[in-house]
């Protein structure tokens, strides 16, 4: 029950925050704000101020922001409605719904960052045969200090030190042995492995693994701006690489894809690794959020842009024909991928219970 009500706020969270990113860029461009709604289905609760009525919704997978005169065929020609506006401050109210659902995962990197978070030291707890680090005589409990020269103090930071070491047959590594450091120049040995994007790149490996001893990193309040930055660039770019693998056919839906279902799964995963992972997942989600907002799909805020600059090159709106047939093209589009999505869900996370039940 705890994991729904979690998986609940955070969903709610992520798309208050959108829609409020439209809802304040149509107040601040003059545009009426009719509705405010924050899940579909049975009303559970309304209320109105000024001239916008709030409602809360009884299924909490979505939600949207009615502003007068938004579509063509209610469109009366009024000064404070939607299409009385310029394509310019029409952009600015479908863009900031994107753009604050990115904000908000940046601003929650940059609290990981500041307040802390537990990681694996660089102690080593178990040396694999046939790899460098055990023939150079490197051995269970020592720490590993330096990698080249740079100082390197959890897990993560080692990793990648050596993976993204310069084109070379080994690496330098400064060691910790009790209160005696030493150096050993450790032999790398090239594999072929999936990096996160599930394309097959060749990185160095050393054949050692973790030592279960876990530290808190707490970075300064400027540096955790910086890593939040990066860190939201960085799943920026392997997003984007993702979607164009996606498109180009070099990897599939079913592996890339998630809906509520897969979502709840990992929401009560991390509920149970506290309050740090689930930071990080609403960071995550936010900024995939943002970035899936934005694809030129109907009926999606990139679509909406798109449409918009296809205006300003015609000098016109679509009519409201064309408007209605591409909303509902969109519409059963997402519905279609919503289905596929917790489909997909269903057979990952229950599959092999399926698979059983079938076979009695």
């Amino acid at each position: 029950m705890m994991a729904v009500l979690i998986f609940i706020l955070i969903l709610s969270l992520l798309i208050i925050v959108h829609e409020f990113g439209h809802f304040i860029a149509a107040r601040i461009n003059g545009v009426r704000v009719e509705q405010f709604s924050l899940g579909f289905g049975p009303r559970i609760f309304k209320t109105k101020k000024g001239d916008t009525e709030y409602s809360l919704n009884l299924i909490p997978l979505g939600g949207y922001v009615k502003m007068a005169g938004d579509s063509q065929s209610e469109y009366q020609g009024k000064t404070d409605e939607y299409f009385n506006k310029t394509p310019g401050k029409r952009f600015q109210i479908i863009f900031f719904g994107p753009l604050l659902n990115y904000i908000l995962g940046f601003l929650f990197f940059w609290l990981i960052f500041f307040m802390g978070y537990p990681s694996l030291t660089t102690k080593v707890g178990g040396l694999i045969d046939g790899y460098g680090a055990q023939a150079a005589g490197l051995r269970v409990g020592d720490k590993i200090v330096a990698v080249d020269g740079a100082k390197v103090d959890i897990w993560e930071d080692l990793q990648q030190a050596i993976r993204d070491r310069k084109i070379k047959s080994t690496v330098a590594l400064e060691v910790l042995r009790g209160n005696q450091e030493f150096k050993l120049n450790i032999p790398i040995k090239d594999k072929l492995l999936d990096d996160q994007t599930g394309e097959k790149r060749v990185l160095g490996i050393i054949g050692i693994s973790p030592f279960d001893e876990i530290i808190e990193v707490k970075h300064g309040f400027f540096e955790s701006a910086y890593l939040g930055l990066k860190k939201t660039i960085n799943l920026t770019a392997m997003t984007y690489t993702g979607l164009w693998k996606l498109v180009s056919g070099k990897m599939s839906m079913r592996d890339s894809m998630t809906g509520p279902l897969g979502i709840f799964f990992i929401t009560s995963k991390a509920a149970k690794l506290g309050l740090v992972a689930l930071m990080h997942l609403i960071a995550v989600l936010s900024v995939s959020l943002a970035i899936f907002n934005l694809l030129p799909l109907p009926i999606l805020d990139g679509g909406h842009l798109f449409l918009l600059g296809l205006e300003k090159l015609r000098k016109k709106a679509l009519g409201a024909k064309a408007e209605e047939i591409i909303n509902n093209l969109g519409f059963s589009l997402l519905i279609t991928l919503t289905l596929f999505v917790t489909y997909n869900d269903i057979l990952r996370l229950y599959g092999d219970r399926l698979s059983k039940l079938v076979a009695k």
